[in-house]
């Protein structure tokens, strides 16, 4: 019940083409990578100070 075929799939990509357009889909995706590169660079930072306040316990 959880799985995708390769018929679901071409009817979600189709859909997502209607509804945005091939033009919009690069400029979507492109700030969504940029996105997770940010929250990754965020997650980077909070561990390395946490392991900051931990050597100066």
């Amino acid at each position: 019940m959880g799985r995708l075929g390769p018929t679901e799939i071409i009817l979600i990509v189709a859909v997502i083409l209607l509804m945005f357009g091939g033009k919009k889909i690069p400029e979507l995706m492109k700030g969504l990578g940029t996105g997770i590169k940010e929250f990754k660079n965020a997650a980077k930072e909070d561990q390395t100070a946490d392991k900051k306040e931990d050597e100066t316990k």
